[in-house]
């Protein structure tokens, strides 16, 4: 078998050599040149490069926070770990912390909810 004689179009979309040393252009590199540079992480890119120049930036790109996580949160976090919570939840929260967010609610805003009208995602 030549190279020769497996020019052409795959079944995958990819374009074998049509002769030796040469490649045209196929599907996956037609899908390669689609892609498009993150906008996320062009702006932190220029927030860090402002903040090296000695500029005074809030970079609220990615949604990293600009400080540390509080202990209180790094001790749930050990005790939840340790209580062998570490899979992942419900795609809408755990009800616990639902029930927490419909009793916050109540208490802080006089809102009434219920924890079905609750959902919680990552992000």
């Amino acid at each position: 078998m030549t190279i020769e004689s497996l020019a052409g179009e795959g079944r995958d979309g990819y374009q074998r050599p049509a002769k030796s040393g040469t490649m045209e252009m196929g599907f996956i590199s037609d899908s390669l040149n689609r892609i498009q540079p993150s906008a996320t992480i062009s702006i932190s890119n220029k927030a860090m490069a402002l903040k090296a120049e000695g500029r005074d930036i809030i970079g609220l790109s990615a949604g990293e926070p600009d400080f540390d996580t509080p202990d209180n949160i790094k001790e749930a976090a050990i005790v939840a770990i340790r209580k062998g919570q570490t899979k992942y939840t419900n795609v809408d929260g755990i009800p616990e912390l639902k029930k927490a967010i419909v009793n916050k609610f109540k208490r802080e805003n006089g809102l009434d909810y219920k924890v079905s009208q609750v959902s919680v995602g990552t992000g």
